[in-house]
């Protein structure tokens, strides 16, 4: 929950908030768009093969992301300076993007590849647990959900940014600074701007954004402390119901939410025939929408509660998402695909504000910690429960419909869970 005596700074929610604008450089454009459809299509040795040992690498970096995330949060918690924990995983996750630069269109960089997008996707998603633990810090009680839907709407637009630059650099004929085309290198250079990207753009959040101070406990006597913390918080959570409750519903359309984003441009260029450049100019188009839904629901959050944004966003997509199954043409596809954006961003951003109200203020690192976990540890679920229907009926649109499943029965878990009532500074 919110301090009370949180005041609202004008210039650090905006340093905060920026954070977002440089870290979605990573997802959009390594995780989505660009790079995931150069290594399926131009380094492995066939799509199949490609998209199978990607879905491989994404199960291993969602478990690791599960198990770590918690033990993470609950260090930080005791050794404080989340500020310079935050510091340090986003160097790492822009080490690892800018690394990608050597992985060349050839079969024998399939390995080194994978490697490097799961660290940088560990490293994504670990710094993520502490720059949301900030959020509860950074805004009163009265104005958490929009400062989180701010973020989380500038964040979308942050992606859709990068991916017109990546856009730009692909399409340059000649290629700029003199980059192979043989050798994909316009693609590969991309994951460079993502590294740049991102540095540069956290500088903000990481200069001005103090965090937690020091405590002065040392990392071994905070590692010892913070495994001890986790198996006593899962007991804890008996008599936490609303948290309980809340946890599990989004592990459940959490899931369906992060099988979505994985398999929303395979199914786009495989059921509707979109090209690599369409498929981009797709992702940019929905960031768009994305964005402007999580900032202009940034206000029901705190008018009307974090838990009805998240069930109206999780009911908006699954009625858009039933009918981007049964339409043919490419044209419907692109009428329905941008309205589905705009409850992107509400599902998520409203959900990190839910966590923020209902966890105890001293525990905000494992309870975020907790809130990754049951974001990625069933990371492995959604794609092959998705697989196993594709394969089983031989229709791509069997396989997304799966997610339903996900988004429907996290909402039922949702109705349960009762939000405290919205405190005033």
């Amino acid at each position: 929950m919110t301090g009370p005596g949180v005041r609202a700074r004008p210039g650090r929610i905006v340093a905060w908030c920026v954070y977002d604008w440089a870290n979605s450089a990573y997802p959009t454009v390594i995780g989505t768009f660009v790079f995931a459809t150069y290594f399926t299509q131009g380094v492995a040795p066939d799509p199949v093969t490609g998209a199978s040992r990607w879905g491989v690498a994404m199960a291993v970096s969602g478990l690791l992301v599960g198990l770590l995330s918690p033990v993470f949060g609950a260090i930080a918690d005791r050794t404080g300076g989340q500020r310079a924990w935050l510091a340090g995983f986003t160097l790492l996750a822009a080490a690892a993007a800018a690394a990608l630069w050597t992985v060349g269109p050839d079969p024998a960089f399939m390995t080194r590849g994978l490697v490097l997008v799961v660290l940088g996707t560990l490293a994504f998603e670990l710094g993520t647990v502490f720059y949301n633990a900030m959020l509860p810090a950074v805004a009163p009680a009265r104005l958490i959900g929009r400062v989180s839907g701010w973020g989380w709407g500038l964040g979308y637009f942050g992606g859709l940014s990068c991916l017109v630059a990546c856009l730009v650099l692909i399409e340059a004929r000649p290629p700029p600074f003199g980059l192979d085309t043989v050798e994909a290198g316009a693609v590969r250079a991309t994951s460079v701007l993502v590294a740049l990207w991102y540095a540069g753009f956290a500088l903000p959040t990481l200069l001005a954004v103090p965090g937690t101070p020091r405590t002065g406990v040392g990392l071994a006597e905070a590692v010892h402390q913070g495994l001890g913390a986790i198996l006593a918080v899962l007991p804890e959570l008996r008599g936490q119901p609303a948290i309980a409750r809340f946890l599990l519903a989004r592990l459940l359309y959490a899931e369906g939410l992060n099988t979505l984003f994985a398999f929303g441009a395979i199914y786009a260029a495989g059921t509707f025939g979109m090209e690599t450049e369409e498929v981009i100019r797709l992702g940019i188009a929905i960031n768009v929408t994305a964005g402007l839904g999580a900032a202009l629901f940034a206000f029901a959050d705190d008018r009307f509660g974090s838990r009805a944004v998240v069930l109206v966003s999780i009911l908006s997509l699954m009625a858009i998402g039933a009918a981007l199954l049964v339409i043919t043409s490419k044209a419907a596809f692109w009428a329905l695909a941008l309205p589905l954006g705009i409850f992107f961003g509400p599902a998520q951003a409203a959900s990190r504000t839910l966590m923020g109200r209902l966890a105890p203020r001293d525990k905000l690192g494992e309870y975020y910690g907790l809130f990754a976990l049951t974001g990625r540890v069933v990371s492995f679920a959604g794609p092959l429960v998705l697989a196993a229907a594709t394969a089983l009926f031989q229709s791509q649109r069997a396989g997304m419909a799966t997610i339903l499943l996900f988004l429907g029965g996290g909402a039922a878990l949702l109705l349960a869970v009762r939000e405290p009532p919205h405190r005033r500074d």
